[in-house]
């Protein structure tokens, strides 16, 4: 049997739809995410990270977001901001392990909302990745953003992956700071001790020539005496 001709252009248009729906959908499973800024940071030193969605739970307004610190964290400052409560649940070191926002208002679906904490990395934590598992509370249902690639693995290929900064060497703006602050007061001190030293080597140079004058000066005194005693000798 001769297939009919608009079975073609048919098969054409569905394959047509598929392929456009793949290519929508990609961008958008790669879009429904909690994202992290910024996804580098420095062992030793405190970043303010920010954790921004655009999306609800299958369409369901965002009600909370909870946030779980992982190990190589050494503190969590959440960041005041409005629409938001906050609350904490603290270890017994006194740093946060969980920081949970809830929105004032539902987070409607489509619409962009963002959290922050500023977030001290251990230099323990230096040259590895860490992921902050993140659980999404919507309306109807919650989503857990806890996922982790595997070695080469696409984090992008996971459904629902954790959001996760990369931690590189120790920063040393902090010691360069304090060095420069150091070097400076050494400089200072320096110059203190120099200015110090002029004036010692000036006020040892000066001491002689204070002596030779007043010596002078006693010398002239007493030729001025005895010629006085000669004169009136004579004149009597």
């Amino acid at each position: 049997m001769t297939p009919s001709r608009t079975s073609s252009p048919r098969r054409l248009a569905i394959g047509a739809a598929a392929g456009l729906a793949l290519a929508l959908g990609a961008p958008l499973a790669a879009s429904a995410h909690v994202h992290v800024d910024p996804e580098t940071a420095a062992a030793g030193s405190t970043e303010t990270v920010t954790f921004s969605f655009s999306h609800g739970c299958d369409g369901s307004p965002t009600t909370a977001l909870a946030i779980d610190m992982p190990e190589g964290v050494g503190n969590a400052t959440p960041v005041v901001q409005g629409g938001w409560t906050i609350t904490r649940e603290l270890g017994t070191n006194g740093v946060p392990t969980r920081v949970v926002y809830t929105a004032d208002a539902p987070v409607e679906d489509g619409l962009k909302a963002a959290v922050a904490m500023d977030v001290l990395f251990t230099e323990a934590a230096a040259d590895t990745a860490l992921a902050f598992p993140v659980t999404q509370t919507c309306t109807v249902g919650e989503t857990a953003w806890t996922q982790i690639a595997d070695d080469g693995q696409d984090p992008e290929e996971l459904d629902s992956p954790a959001p996760v900064v990369t931690v590189g060497a120790v920063s040393d703006a902090e010691s360069d700071h304090h060095g420069g602050a150091g070097d400076a007061a050494a400089d200072a001190d320096a110059d203190a001790d120099a200015g110090a030293a002029a004036s010692d080597e000036s006020t040892g140079a000066a001491d002689p020539v204070a002596r030779w004058l007043a010596a002078g000066g006693l010398a002239a005194g007493v030729a001025a005496l005895f010629v006085a005693l000669v004169r009136g000798r004579r004149q009597a």
